[in-house]
């Protein structure tokens, strides 16, 4: 294979304005304060990036909650022990704030010694005594409440960090006890999460707990706009062929600090033995001098002559791999930058593993899980003095036609495209769209661009500060009810993650759109196919509201898209801290009039296609292509009633129903469905 230099599907550069990491005189940080101020909300949900404070802003909410609002006690429960320490004693009244946060150290229970059904004990232990905080993983949390009910933890705080690893999946156990503890109504909850795609395919919450809920929103874009010294990140994915360890110094360079996480053994890109590949990439890197006899790090020296250090996560020989973990965990971690260089994990160093110092999160194989990427691109997206660019690439195997494999790699093919969909959409600021009218005006503290607010046009408004668009759209729906409201506001980056994960939205959208001259017309995907996922993911919304989602989410979506191809200008280079933002406006400048319709008739998937085609081999692409292709399917008869009642909306604006033999492709597709539909019912009728 030629020697490729990945290309990053996305560059989002920000501004250093500093924001996020000041602290105000409570000793607060900018989300910290955001959440405090919603500290009376019996139930909280905190959606927070990585680093961004999630567990101090926890230790704040929580000694309120038992210092001025009656609570017993507070119960921090975790999924990993090394994940307890974000919640060791913290001096806060150094920094202003009236009071310390202290665990008394029987009461971490991270750092106990036993089983987690003894550590339950220690917990019914805990709930007799006087003192007010404990610190669990989330094991023992759910032996606890299994043996001693959930009325033992009335009038206490429950704070579950790491929220995502809940679900509303009747087998998911933490997710049956927290909703009989919503039920029962006896305790407070603070959820946090650092991953925007909660439970990935499966919901946390069921909505009517959901609901229950006040939402604490601080954005990445926020977060990474107001860092001092991390300016630029770049998400990409670049394809190889034969073993991965022999394409690895194409994307891995040994100047940046980086975490290399390999394949799991089972997967399509493993060659099922682990430390031969470790073996394998510490040999790509330079000369082996041995391992370190304190830290047990890997010591390597490069052909420029440095010595790498590297910590091997991957071999599982017990003492030696405690011997690294407690090297990890040293608070020099913190402060010299040159401590270590590259760290190659397996199932570690994911979330809750803090190295501020790295630069290249480098991914090995497609990870199934959406919130396994985010947690993974968060090592990546700490600030740290002289950090300037960090980087995620997913380095994944090239479709070969030849091999059995074909379909698998397509589909790995796919879901990597969709996760930098969806990390294009995290990383972007926040959308706020409100219809187009006669009353329209400008709103305060948003920036119209040159000229201001222009009462004749469709008018794009940005606030820097919060991060946050403001986008008038002509005939956009509006939702009516609050959980319709909520949803446009708080979660369409949900409605995102289910649309772009559907396998034939994707295929199609991807490999059968006008742009690879294919048949898929765009209204297929964002009327259709986003309108049936809507309508699975929220059937409790009526006809109106699921389509006033709908709008906002393509709306979403799709300017996104616009704002990055006009970003890139075709050469892949940032243009600038502003790029996206003058992206989206000048897309809403360039086009007559910025509607429902126009945005409707966008493919989603035709900027990823472009970055497709730079990256992988063309030969590849041409299989890829064929293979989804050869895959078309007939309507539903599902698909033909939405299209049938488009058609009838189509009739009520033009006073006629769609034309089969209309030049205009969506137009033909209605008629397409009504005439399927008629069909259906004449053979129903005939028996």
């Amino acid at each position: 294979m030629a020697e490729q230099k990945p290309v990053p599907s996305v560059t989002v550069t920000y501004s250093q304005t500093g924001a996020s990491t000041k602290s105000n005189e409570l000793g607060m940080r900018a989300m910290q304060e955001r959440a405090y101020e919603k500290r009376g909300e019996q139930y909280l949900l905190i959606k927070s990036p990585p680093a961004s404070g999630k567990s101090r802003a926890l230790m704040f909410i929580a000694l309120d909650k038992l210092h001025n609002q009656g609570l017993k006690q507070a119960i921090v429960t975790v999924p990993e022990k090394s994940i307890g320490s974000s919640f060791n004693d913290e001096p806060l009244s150094e920094f202003g704030f009236w009071t310390d946060w202290t665990v008394r150290p029987k009461w971490n229970l991270c750092n106990a010694p036993g089983t987690d059904g003894s550590k339950a004990d220690s917990v019914g232990a805990f709930l007799k005594s006087d003192d007010q905080v404990l610190v669990c993983p989330h094991a023992t949390f759910r032996n606890a409440v299994e043996k001693f009910g959930i009325e033992a933890f009335d009038d206490r705080l429950i704070a579950v960090d790491e929220f995502h690893h809940v679900s509303a999946n009747p087998g998911n156990k933490l997710g049956q006890h927290l909703g009989a503890l919503i039920a029962r109504d006896k305790v407070h909850l603070v959820a946090m999460t650092g991953s925007y795609f909660r439970g990935d395919a499966e919901d946390v919450l069921n909505p009517h707990d959901e609901a229950k809920f006040d939402t604490v929103t601080y954005t990445y874009y926020e977060q990474l706009n107001g860092y001092k010294y991390l300016k630029t990140l770049d998400i990409g994915y670049f394809f190889y062929s034969g073993p991965y360890a022999d394409d690895i110094l194409s994307v891995l360079d040994p100047n940046e600090k980086t975490i290399i996480h390999i394949p799991n053994v089972n997967s399509r890109e493993s060659t099922k033995d682990k430390h031969k590949e470790v073996e394998h990439i510490i040999d790509a890197l330079g000369e082996w001098q041995g391992a370190d006899p304190k830290t047990g790090f890997q010591l390597v020296k490069s052909p420029d002559g440095r010595v790498l250090k590297i910590a091997d996560l991957v071999d599982d020989a017990a003492g030696q791999q405690a011997r690294i973990q407690s090297s990890l965990r040293d608070p020099i971690m913190k402060t010299d930058r040159d401590y270590v260089d590259i760290i190659i994990a397996l199932g570690m160093a994911k979330e809750g593993f803090d190295w501020i110092w790295c630069e290249h999160a480098l991914t090995v194989g497609y990870r199934a899980s959406l919130t396994e990427i985010v947690q993974i691109i968060g090592r990546a997206t700490r600030d740290a003095k002289g950090k300037t660019r960090a980087r995620f690439t997913n380095l994944i195997a090239e479709p070969d036609a030849s091999k059995e494999a074909v379909t698998e790699a397509v589909n790995d093919t796919l879901k990597a495209i969709a996760a930098s969909l969806l990390m294009e959409q995290v990383l972007a600021p926040r959308f706020n769209f409100t219809p187009k009218t006669p009353q329209s005006g400008p709103i305060e503290g948003f920036d119209y661009g040159e000229g201001g607010y222009d009462p004749k046009k469709s008018n794009v408004g940005f606030n820097e500060e919060s991060g946050q668009f403001q986008i008038e759209i002509k005939g956009l729906a509006e939702p009516k009810s609050k959980e319709a409201e909520r949803i446009c506001k708080e979660d369409l980056n949900e409605v995102i993650t289910a649309f772009v994960q559907d396998k034939q939205a994707l295929e199609r959208g991807l490999f059968d759109g006008e742009h690879a001259g294919g048949e898929t017309l765009a209204e297929e995907l964002t009327q259709v196919r986003m309108g049936k996922i809507v309508k699975d993911k929220f059937p409790e919304l009526d006809d109106e509201d699921q389509e006033a989602v709908r709008q906002h989410a393509v709306a979403a979506l799709n300017l996104t898209q616009k704002a990055k191809g006009i970003a890139v200008g075709g050469d892949n280079q940032e243009k600038g801290s502003t790029a996206l933002i003058d992206g989206v406006r000048k897309y809403a400048m360039d086009v007559r009039e910025l509607d429902i319709d126009l945005i409707d008739r966008i493919n989603p998937f035709g900027e990823a296609y472009a970055i497709l085609a730079k990256t992988m081999n063309e030969e590849s692409l041409k299989q890829v292509a064929a293979i989804i292709s050869g895959k078309r399917v007939n309507l539903t008869p599902e698909e033909a009633r939405d299209l049938t009642k488009r058609a009838v909306k189509f009739k009520k604006e033009r006073g006629r129903l769609p034309s089969i033999t209309s030049p205009d492709a969506w137009e033909k597709k209605m008629a397409e469905g009504v005439a399927f539909l008629a069909r259906m019912k004449a053979e129903a009728a005939d028996g």
